[in-house]
C-alpha cells in the first residue's frame, strides 16, 4: 500500500502531462480517501471507475490516462494490474483509427519488449526518434506524439524503461543495452546511424550511457536525469521520497530497504560525461525532490555540448509543462539539424508559453 499523500502529490506531473484537466484532476483526487486494493473510494477504483466512463463515452484517449493513474505507481495488487491491462486494451482500440502508429516487437537476449512506431519503411530511412519515459510512465502516455513526426521528418519508436507495464526485462546495472536493441530491430527501416533520445529522468541515464558505446545515438534530450549522486550520496538518498523507492524497488526486483545497494556502482563518472561528443539538452528543476542538485552541476561541469534549461519547480516540473515539450522537441529538430522555419516557429511558440507561465 503507498502513502496516499505521496500518490496525490507526484500524481499531478503526470496528469498535467498527459493533459487531465485541473478541475477534474481536482475532483477525483479529493474522491480518494485510501489506497486499499480496489475498494470504492480507493486510488485505483476511483480512477478506473472514471476511465470506464471515458470509455463507454468513445473518449478511448481520455480513458487510457485515467487508466494509466489508475496504475500509478506500479501495478501492486489486482486493481492496479487490471487497469494496466485495460490502459493497454484501449490504447490499440484507438490506435487502430490511426495507420500511422504501428505495433513494434524487439528481441533482447532476455525476451521481447513491446513498443510502438511510426514512420518506418519509408522509401528514403528517416532519422530516428527513440522516446522513453521514467520509471512511472507507459509507452502509451507518449505514443501519441509519435503522430506528430511525420511533420519533421522523422521515425519514431516509443519503448518503456524495463520494469515498467509492457517490458518484462528487469531494470539492472546493463538496462542501457535496451536502446541499442531498439536500434538493431529497426536497422534499415530508419536512418539509425541519426538517433536521437528523448528520455526523460531515469531513461535518460539510460541513455546517456548507452551513447558511450553505441554511435548510432547522436543527441540525448532529457529531464530530471540522475547522474552521479543519485546512486552515491546515502544523505540524500534516505530522503528519496518513499514512492520513487518502492517503484525502483519493484523494477529492480529487490526489497525497498535494499534498493540503493543493488543501484551502486551505476553512476556516470565525470571522464564518461567528458567523453560524450554529441549533444546533450537536460531540463533542470531547480527543487527537484527526487534528483540532487549536485547531479545537473555535474552535466554543466563535463558535457562539452550541453544546453540548460531551468525551472524553479519540483521534480518533472508540473507546472511547466508546456515549456518542457517544447524545449525538448526544438532540442532534438536543432540537433538534427535543418528545418529552420519549424525551428523559428517553435521558437516563438515557447517565447509565447514562457510568457504565459510568468
Amino acid at each position: 500500500m503507498n502513502d496516499l499523500d505521496e500518490l496525490k502529490q507526484y500524481a499531478v506531473a503526470q496528469a498535467h502531462s498527459q493533459g487531465v484537466a485541473k478541475d477534474r484532476l481536482r475532483q477525483l483526487l479529493d474522491s480518494i480517501h485510501s489506497d486499499e486494493d480496489g475498494t470504492p473510494g480507493s486510488w485505483a477504483h476511483e480512477w478506473s471507475q472514471a476511465a470506464e466512463q471515458l470509455a463507454s463515452e468513445g473518449k478511448l484517449l481520455e480513458a487510457v490516462r485515467f487508466h494509466t493513474l489508475a496504475r500509478f505507481p506500479f501495478p501492486d495488487g489486482v486493481a492496479r494490474r487490471h487497469a494496466q491491462e485495460r490502459a493497454a486494451e484501449l490504447f490499440a482500440q484507438w490506435a487502430s483509427g490511426f495507420p500511422a502508429l504501428a505495433r513494434l516487437d524487439i528481441p533482447t537476449p532476455e525476451g521481447n519488449v513491446r513498443a510502438w512506431s511510426t514512420g518506418l519503411d519509408a522509401p528514403e530511412p528517416k532519422p530516428l526518434l527513440l522516446l522513453s519515459g521514467g520509471i512511472i510512465s507507459t509507452k502509451e502516455q507518449w505514443a501519441p506524439v509519435l503522430l506528430e513526426l511525420d511533420t519533421f521528418g522523422l521515425a519514431g519508436v516509443v519503448v518503456e524503461m524495463p520494469g515498467v507495464n509492457e517490458n518484462p526485462l528487469r531494470y539492472g546495472p546493463g538496462s542501457h543495452a535496451l536502446f541499442s536493441h531498439v536500434l538493431d530491430a529497426v536497422e534499415g527501416r530508419a536512418d539509425t546511424s541519426r538517433t536521437y533520445a528523448l528520455a526523460l529522468s531515469f531513461s535518460g541515464h539510460l541513455a546517456l550511457r548507452a551513447a558511450l558505446t553505441d554511435r548510432r545515438i547522436r543527441g540525448v534530450v532529457g529531464a530530471g536525469l540522475p547522474v552521479h549522486d543519485f546512486f552515491t550520496d546515502a544523505d540524500w538518498q534516505s530522503r528519496v521520497p518513499r514512492v520513487t523507492v518502492d517503484t525502483l524497488a519493484h523494477l529492480s526486483h529487490t526489497e525497498p530497504g535494499k534498493v540503493f545497494d543493488a543501484l551502486r556502482g551505476w553512476e556516470l563518472t565525470e571522464a564518461e560525461l567528458g567523453s560524450l561528443d554529441i549533444p546533450v539538452a537536460h531540463v533542470t528543476s531547480l527543487r527537484d525532490e527526487i534528483i540532487p542538485p549536485a547531479d545537473s552541476e555535474l552535466l554543466r561541469r563535463t558535457v562539452a555540448s550541453l544546453t540548460v534549461r531551468e525551472h524553479d519547480d519540483v521534480h518533472g516540473s508540473p507546472g511547466h509543462f508546456p515549456e518542457t515539450r517544447l524545449f525538448t522537441l526544438l532540442s532534438v529538430l536543432r540537433m538534427r539539424g535543418g528545418a529552420d522555419a519549424t525551428v523559428r516557429a517553435l521558437e516563438e511558440q515557447l517565447a509565447a508559453a514562457e510568457r504565459a507561465a510568468a
